[in-house]
This record gives structure tokens, C-alpha cells and sequence, in this order.
């Protein structure tokens, strides 16, 4: 009976494996056609117009095709880099007569908008048109909007122009019901990257800060407005107060959109503008599939090569993927782009709050390396603050918008004693037998004893000498300055030029362009890195659990943020370079 039992549960469980073999080849071979059908040349016949409905996240760098199981399914999602290679590529395209901006929301930072605001700008030059339309347009679409040559809004749609504000999430209160205290050791008197855990609304130095920051941010807004709409600053920010823009009527008689049409008759004037016949479909391409078309008139390149390097997310240790900064596969990169001969120049496209101060460490060490064979350009994107500014310190030249989240040269320790959670809650104790007094260093379930208290404290101030040491070197400062301008203070794109922090405002293009003059080189390949997994490698992680995030994502939605922040939070280890704040700018 036993060997029967055996068998029987032999045979089962090698069906299971079967099964499982099986429906992992199907999803494969799906997942191939659909990489396969998404990287075929697209052909356009004359006369298309490009199609840009920008309602995904928009990343610094596209993916290859993802396969989210259970839930969307296979997809590419189209990164800045492609954005702003699609618009110069249509720029000379003979195909493309214009382009038809379809916004409603508009998941993607300041920052980035504004990169794409200048790429649209700049292909108005060709002298094909842009239009854009919206049944409702929020402040960053309507900004982005604002490039077009004609705006157009549903009749009974609205413009929600109001002016920023920044939300912060602060955790006290949690903290106080769970009896969980956050000893914070840190080095710095703008304390906002540790505010969340121990106020329950911002200081006011913390709200001084930020009031500067967003302040910046709107002013390059409005100048950006006024100047293609031809509206007076004043008069901008005279109706943001007042709220009168919430309907269609005001936003035409202020000038805010040239018109007010139903989709019908935007399609009815679209296919005018382009001698289209009533009865025949206007000829549209997407942003997605436009990737795939031949570049006709790029010339053919070298074996001169640019390498553009991508770092985005949280910097910890470790390998990190598109998302998250590990500070192994960043700095594998960037010493595969510095041992390249052929890589005449490398440009470093960081989009971060910071992290791990020893990870950040670990990647400048590499820029700084790189720096001494060949120019290193970074561009920073919508936040490259903290350790995010640390890991770009050591670079040749600094790029940024001026709009981009910067500075907040700082460090922090911060270690939970969460006795109170245990021991009053849940009635669980603690007890340590140790062969020396600071055997428990350092304790979670306990509050840190003064001595060790003092210790961390001293490898935090250690930590933001180098840090500012290095700030310093790099952008050949005094360290006294730095120190004045460091603190954790936060800073926008546009001051940070003024106190030395970055060399000039612009975006990955601009970033290129310097990196190539650097080289003096013209004929050349740009190469991205790090190397991206195949589609079925994202398949295998997500099928054991090593990449959860996309499903997660997809679940979410929006309020993935606050997913991420806790994640965050959450897997904080040693002093960290970060900034402990969700910024969400509305």
C-alpha cells in the first residue's frame, strides 16, 4: 500500500510539473510573438499625424516588453528617452504632417514634462503644427498643453489652475499608536528628511524650504504659459487665486484655449487642416508604435559611442533593477562604460531621492573613476537629491531642469525602538545575554543606550564630512560653502545654478549634446545602460516573487506612492542619504 501511495503521489505532483511546464511555454511563446510584433518596423503612409496620449508613468527609459501576469498582460511602456527621440525623429519626417496631443492625466514629473514641452517646442521649428485637446486638463497637462499651436477643450470640460501645493505624509501619529519611538540621529539643521517621523506637520523652516521650492517650480510654469499663450504673468496668477478657470466658457474667454469643441468636430477640423476627405479616416500613428519607424535621415553612425546610464529609484546595495538603484549593477555599468574604448563619454541620467549613504558611496567612487578617463555629463531629472546628488557630485558637468529637486546634502540615522509595540501591546518581551556590554548594538526591541547613541552619532557626522568633502571637490567649492548650502536643505533647479550645484539647465538631450562636445566627437552611437532583462526573465521573477512591484503597481494604481514610501521606509539599513519625504506636487 505504502509503494502504491507512492506512485500514486509520484505521478501527481509530475502532472503538477507538467501543467506548470506547460502553461509557462504558452505564456512564453505569447510573450515572444508580443515582443516580436512590438519590434517590427512600422511603415506610415503620408499625411499621419503623431498620436501622443501620454496617460502611462512616464520613466526615463522604455521597457522592454513586460509581462504583468494576472493582470495587463504583455506591454511596452514608452520612456522619455524614446519621447524625445520620436519628436526629433518626426521633426524631419516627411510622413508626419503634425501632431495631435490627446491629454487628460498625466503621470509623469515636472521635470520630465518640461523635457518634453521643449521637444515639442522645438519641433514646432519644422513648421508642421501641434495641436492638443482634453476633456479636462490638469495644471501639468494644461503646461504641457501650452506648446501646441491651438489648444482645444471639451465644451463642458474645465482647466483645474489653481496654483502648486506640495503634500507630505507624516507618520507620528502611527508611531504613537503602535508605542513604536524613532531615535533619529542626524547632521543638518533642515531636519525635513526626518520630519514624517516625529512631527505631525511641517516646521517652519521645513515649510520655508519647500514654499521657495514649489514657488520656483510655478514661476517656470507660468513664464513657460505666458510666453505661447501670450498671457500676462500677473493676470496668470490673478485667476489661479480666483479659481475662474473651472469651466469651459472661461477658459476661451481668457484665452486659456482657442476653442471649444466634442471630439467629432475636432476630428472634423483635423481632417480639414490636413485636406483630408469627410468620409476617409485621418491617418494616426502612436507614440508606441512611431518608435519602430525608420529613422530616415539619421546619419549613419561610428563605432564612437555615448553611453547613457540610467539610475532611478531608492539606492540601496545589492543589484536593484529599473526601479530601484542597486549600487552593484550601477557601478558594473558604469565601469563596462569606462573600460570601453570605444565610449567616448558617458552621460548619467539620475532620477532619485537618495538612499544608503555607503551604496551612494560605492557608485561615486565609479562616476569619479570614469570621470578621470573621459567626460561624465549628469543629468539630473525630476528629483536627484541627497545620496541622488551624491552619486552625480563627481561627474565633469551637471545638467538639470529648472524645475528639478535637488541638493539636500545631508545624513541620517534613524533607528526604531519599538519596545513599547511589543512589550504594551502585545505583551511580548525581551531578555539579551551578551560577552560584552554593547553585544546588542545596535537594538531594536530597546532604546539605544547614550554611548551608542554617541557612536552613531559620530559616524553621521562623519559620513556628511565626506559627503560635502566630496561635494565640494567635485564642483570646486570650498567646503565651508557647502556646508552652508548642504544642512538637508532642498533645492530647485534654478537656484541650485545660482549656488553651484549644477553647471546648466536642460534635459538628456541637452546632457548628450555636452557629453559629445566634451569628446569632441560628432559621428557616434548612443548605448544605454545597465543591460535590461529579456521579457523572460521579468517573467521568471515575477513568477518566483523576486519582482513583485508591476503587479503591485498595477493594483494600486495611484496610490502606489504610498506602497513605496512605506517599502521605503521599511528597508532602511545603516545612515541614509535620502530624502524621507513623498513628494507629490499637484
Amino acid at each position: 500500500m505504502k509503494q502504491f501511495f507512492k506512485f500514486m503521489f509520484a505521478s501527481m505532483l509530475g502532472t503538477l510539473l507538467l501543467v506548470v511546464l506547460v502553461t509557462l511555454i504558452g505564456i512564453g511563446i505569447v510573450a515572444a510573438i508580443v515582443a516580436t510584433a512590438s519590434s517590427e518596423e512600422t511603415v506610415i503612409a503620408k499625411n499621419t499625424l503623431l498620436h501622443m496620449k501620454l496617460n502611462k508613468e512616464i520613466a526615463d527609459r522604455s521597457s522592454k516588453t513586460k509581462f504583468v501576469m494576472g493582470f495587463a498582460g504583455p506591454e511596452k511602456t514608452t520612456g522619455l528617452n524614446d519621447i524625445l527621440d520620436n519628436l526629433s525623429k518626426a521633426k524631419t519626417d516627411n510622413n508626419v504632417s503634425g501632431i495631435y496631443l490627446d491629454l487628460s492625466e498625466l503621470p509623469a514629473g515636472i521635470s520630465t514634462i518640461d523635457e518634453i514641452r521643449e521637444g515639442l517646442i522645438d519641433f514646432k521649428t519644422s513648421g508642421k503644427f501641434i495641436w492638443a485637446y482634453s476633456e479636462s486638463y490638469t495644471q501639468k497637462s494644461y503646461y504641457l498643453a501650452t506648446a501646441a499651436d491651438k489648444i482645444y477643450l471639451n465644451p463642458q470640460g474645465n482647466i483645474d489652475f489653481k496654483g502648486l501645493s506640495l503634500e507630505m505624509i507624516f507618520l507620528k501619529g502611527m508611531l504613537e499608536k503602535l508605542d513604536i519611538k524613532m531615535q533619529i540621529i542626524r547632521h543638518g539643521k533642515f531636519k525635513a528628511a526626518t520630519e514624517p517621523l516625529f512631527l505631525d506637520k511641517m516646521s517652519p523652516e521645513n515649510r520655508k524650504q519647500i514654499t521657495e521650492l514649489i514657488g520656483d517650480i510655478w514661476e517656470k510654469m507660468l513664464t513657460g504659459i505666458s510666453e505661447t499663450r501670450k498671457i500676462n504673468k500677473d493676470d496668470l496668477n490673478r485667476l489661479a487665486d480666483s479659481l475662474i478657470i473651472q469651466t469651459a466658457e472661461a477658459a476661451l474667454k481668457y484665452r486659456f484655449v482657442d476653442q471649444l469643441v466634442y471630439k467629432d468636430e475636432l476630428i472634423a477640423l483635423l481632417k480639414k487642416e490636413q485636406n483630408v476627405d469627410e468620409k476617409k479616416k485621418i491617418q494616426l500613428v502612436s507614440i508606441d508604435k512611431y518608435t519602430n519607424v525608420a529613422d530616415l535621415k539619421k546619419p549613419v553612425k561610428g563605432r564612437e559611442k555615448i553611453a547613457v546610464i540610467y539610475a532611478s529609484g531608492s539606492i540601496a546595495g545589492g543589484e536593484g533593477d529599473d526601479e530601484s538603484i542597486g549600487s552593484e549593477r550601477i557601478s558594473k555599468a558604469i565601469r563596462k562604460a569606462r573600460e570601453d574604448d570605444n565610449v567616448k563619454a558617458i552621460v548619467f541620467r539620475i532620477n532619485s531621492g537618495g538612499g544608503s549613504a555607503l551604496a551612494s558611496d560605492v557608485i561615486w567612487r565609479e562616476v569619479d573613476l570614469a570621470r578621470q578617463v573621459k567626460p561624465v555629463v549628469a543629468s539630473l531629472g525630476d528629483v536627484a537629491a541627497s545620496g541622488g546628488y551624491y552619486i552625480a557630485c563627481a561627474a565633469t558637468k551637471i545638467v538639470a531642469d529648472p524645475t528639478t529637486i535637488t541638493g539636500s546634502i545631508g545624513v541620517f540615522g534613524v533607528i526604531p525602538n519599538m519596545e513599547g509595540l511589543f512589550n504594551k501591546k502585545l505583551g511580548i518581551t525581551f531578555d539579551w545575554a551578551m560577552t560584552n556590554k554593547n553585544g546588542d548594538y545596535i537594538p531594536v526591541m530597546k532604546p539605544l543606550s547614550p554611548y551608542q547613541t554617541m557612536m552613531i552619532q559620530r559616524e553621521v557626522d562623519n559620513i556628511y564630512d565626506v559627503f560635502t568633502g566630496k561635494v565640494a571637490e567635485g564642483r570646486n567649492l570650498k567646503k565651508e560653502q557647502v556646508d552652508s548650502i548642504g544642512q538637508g536643505r532642498i533645492w530647485s533647479g534654478s537656484d541650485a545654478k545660482t549656488i553651484g550645484l549644477i553647471d546648466e539647465f536642460g534635459g538628456m538631450s541637452k546632457a548628450v549634446e555636452l557629453a559629445a562636445g566634451l569628446a569632441n566627437i560628432k559621428d557616434y552611437r548612443i548605448i544605454s545602460l545597465p543591460e535590461q532583462k529579456e521579457w523572460f526573465e521579468e517573467l521568471i521573477d515575477q513568477i518566483t516573487g523576486n519582482e513583485p512591484s508591476a503587479r503591485i503597481k498595477e493594483v494600486l494604481g495611484a496610490d502606489y506612492r504610498y506602497y513605496q514610501y512605506y517599502k521605503e521606509i521599511r528597508e532602511m539599513k545603516g545612515v541614509q542619504a535620502r530624502m524621507l519625504m513623498d513628494i507629490n506636487i499637484n
